[in-house]
């Protein structure tokens, strides 16, 4: 079982060190495009209509998508001062390694 700790820590080196999308429209934009390597999003999202999309195209596209608890953590993880619902992982930099494992 994948921990939540382990998905923000992929998303936290790969802000750092790589490059990350955040927010369902930059989201959604590196799905269609095939340049995200994981999608994260967060289970508190209110309407969750917002984030629906990105499942059947996560799976289309065969790229990983996890779920967290809190999109507070998740804007913190992305480096925002707010809350987002949705982050992509476009370059994974240092986290490549740790990508790999969570997609095992």
């Amino acid at each position: 079982m994948t921990k939540p700790e382990d998905i923000l820590e992929v998303v936290e080196i790969a802000r750092d060190t790589g490059k990350i999308r955040k927010g369902v429209n930059e989201t959604t934009k590196a799905v269609e495009r095939g340049i995200a390597k994981l999608v994260v999003v967060a289970e508190d999202v209110d309407p969750p209509e917002i984030i629906m999309h990105l499942q059947p195209l996560s799976d289309e596209k065969k790229i990983p998508m996890y779920t967290i608890p809190s999109k507070n953590e998740l804007g913190r993880a992305a480096g925002l001062a707010v809350s987002t619902a949705a982050v992509a992982v476009v370059d994974a930099g240092e986290a490549k390694n740790k990508l790999e494992d969570l997609n095992k």
